[in-house]
Parts: C-alpha cells; sequence; structure tokens
C-alpha cells in the first residue's frame, strides 16, 4: 500500500490579508515539494466539502453560522488574528472534508498512512470559537469521523506545532476515548497548555501537556517522545493515530523559537510510526496545521513524507538522561507508567 497525500489548489481561496504569516504561498510551497518528489510513489488524493453535521460534531452551530456569514465578503476579522476573505468558507469546508476523505482511506486500509495539506489550520478553533487563524478544527472533526463511522474507540491526537492547541484540547478535555498529547513553547499564544493541566471527570489523564521554554531543538523533542511520549502511547495502545504537523517549531519560522531541524521532524515522526505499526496496523494521518516559512514547509513535510514512504524505520538509539523529564513524569505518574 501506498502513502497516500492530498493538496489542493483551492487551499489557497482563503486569503487573511496583505503581510498575514498563514499565506495563500503556504499551498505552493507543498505543490513545489511534491512537483520535485524522487520518493517511493505516493498517491494523490482530492478533498471534498465537509457536511454541516461533520462540522456540527465537533462545533457549536453559531461558531458554523459565523464562519458562513464571512462568505462573499471581501475582509471580516473573526478576532486581531484571524481573518477572511469571500472564499474562506468553502475553503475551510474543503480543509475540514479533505482531512475526512483521507482519514477514510486510511482507516479502511485503502492505503498506508496519509498527509492531509490543507488550509485554513485548525487546532485552535474550539468547540464555540475560530481563532489563532483556525476556523474550523480539523483534527477534532476527524478524531470523530473515526469514532462514528468507523467503530473506533481510541484515537491519539499528537501535536507537535509550537502552539498549544487550546481547541483540539477543550474540545475533548473530559473525553478518555481521545488521547491529546501537545509539545509546544510555553508561555506562548495562546497561553494554554500547562503540564498540570491533565483533563476533566473520566478524561483525566488522557491530556498530555509537555511545555517547552524556547530554543529545546531536536535533541529536547526527542528526549519527550523517549521519557514521555512513546510510553504514554504504547499504554493507550491507540486505533488510530493523528499528527497536527505544525512546522512553525522549525528553527527558520519567523513566530516560533524552538529550533527544530528537519531531522527532528524525522525522528518524531520515526517514532509515531513505530507506535502506530505496532499498535493499529500503522493508521497514521498527519495534518498541516502551522508554519510559516516557505522554505523550512518544504523541507520538512519532505522530511515526514519520507518517513512515511519508508518500509522499514530504523531503530532509534537511547538519547539522554531520563532525569531531564522527572517533574513531568512525577505529574503524569498517577495516570501512565513511566
Amino acid at each position: 500500500m501506498r502513502t497516500a497525500v492530498l493538496v489542493d489548489p483551492r487551499y489557497r481561496d482563503h486569503d487573511p490579508g496583505p503581510h498575514h504569516p498563514e499565506r495563500p504561498e503556504r499551498i505552493d510551497a507543498v505543490e513545489a515539494m511534491l512537483h520535485d518528489w524522487r520518493g517511493a510513489p505516493i498517491e494523490r488524493v482530492r478533498p471534498r466539502l465537509a457536511s454541516e453535521g461533520e462540522i456540527l460534531a465537533v462545533h457549536a452551530a453559531p461558531l458554523l453560522e459565523a464562519v458562513r456569514a464571512t462568505e462573499g465578503k471581501a475582509h471580516v476579522a473573526i478576532d486581531a488574528d484571524t481573518h477572511t476573505s469571500a472564499r474562506s468558507y468553502e475553503t475551510a469546508l474543503l480543509a475540514a472534508g479533505g482531512v475526512l476523505e483521507l482519514a477514510d482511506l486510511v482507516a479502511r486500509r485503502d492505503v498506508q498512512n496519509g498527509f492531509a495539506f490543507v488550509r485554513p489550520p485548525g487546532h485552535h478553533a474550539t468547540r464555540a470559537q475560530s481563532m489563532g487563524f483556525c476556523l474550523f478544527n480539523n483534527a477534532a472533526a476527524a478524531a470523530e469521523r473515526l469514532r462514528a463511522e468507523h467503530g473506533l474507540e481510541r484515537i491519539a491526537i499528537v501535536d507537535w506545532d509550537v502552539h498549544h492547541g487550546n481547541g483540539t484540547e477543550a474540545i475533548f478535555y473530559d473525553d478518555p476515548g481521545v488521547l491529546y498529547v501537545s509539545l509546544h513553547q510555553y508561555p506562548f499564544y495562546p497561553g494554554t497548555g500547562a503540564a498540570t493541566d491533565l483533563g476533566r471527570g473520566a478524561g483525566t489523564g488522557f491530556n498530555v501537556n509537555v511545555p517547552f521554554s524556547a530554543g529545546v531543538g531536536d535533541l529536547g523533542y526527542a528526549l519527550a517522545f523517549q521519557e514521555v511520549i512513546e510510553p504514554v502511547l504504547r499504554q493507550f495502545a491507540p486505533q488510530f493515530v493523528i499528527v497536527s504537523a505544525g512546522f512553525d517549531c522549525h528553527h527558520r519560522d519567523p513566530l516560533g523559537g524552538m529550533e527544530v531541524t528537519e531531522e527532528g521532524f524525522r525522528a518524531m515522526t520515526r517514532s509515531l510510526l513505530s507506535v502506530a505499526r505496532d499498535s493499529c496496523e500503522g493508521r497514521l494521518l498527519a495534518i498541516l496545521e502551522g508554519g510559516y516559512d516557505l522554505d523550512a514547509i518544504r523541507g520538512s513535510s519532505r522530511a515526514v513524507l519520507e518517513e512515511l514512504c519508508r518500509p522499514d524505520p530504523p531503530v532509534e538509539e537511547m538519547l539522554g538522561p531520563a532525569h531531564l523529564f522527572e517533574q513531568l513524569k512525577g505529574i503524569l505518574a498517577p495516570h501512565w507508567r513511566l
């Protein structure tokens, strides 16, 4: 089975305005990477529009109506950061629907795994509020569809975007069926994502935040996967892995400060593929979130895609001392064996 990619020129039709970092050229960077692709054969998938019901599975009706009300208007400011253009509503439906289309293919094992290169991104959109460049929460919609349409009971969402995915966290904060794991610069926009935010009620322990100081780079992320994330994922035993793949933790990104390189993204992808192969027949879907340097998007997307296409990932060596994550492991100890 091949790896599938989903991208469409219509994702350029969402235009937040001049000088906005979440710009249409981000899709051009992905298309340039795919045009030069010399790796294993990949399958191209076309998106569809998400239905109203698929959006309402994770969002309140007023949010949907607020985004729909922007249709045909040259410019609407939903908040200080989140702006729309005349075709943003349709583009957001196409982004969510594209993710759902690819999630279906991976869930059915029609393809090996996949990467949905969509915009606008989604992980900041809460049940009731579009924010942080995000209109609809694509990853959350995918998790709900996998449960409703494919009968899956345990979905893991791993979010390595430089910003904490407050929307995804909030939507599943009391839900033990979705394990949400976020690695992010902290404190940073949107101000959420403390290590002690573990979930609520039946969902307590199923929300795992790894808040980083700026500049930890590849080694810090690799250690987090080794010491915390991979052990938690293996105990959770997901039936499907979703990756909120933001490339704004890349060292070139103008908004972040995490100093990750393409090799860091490779290592994270290898770790998640190892879990997916052992736990859920390799069913993994990556979704583009942030990332605002075009060269970084091209290089990082290629690195992740190359790993997705690799038949047998190499075994990772131990990378450093376990004590670096002792405080975080202490917070998680009541819920996971670390």
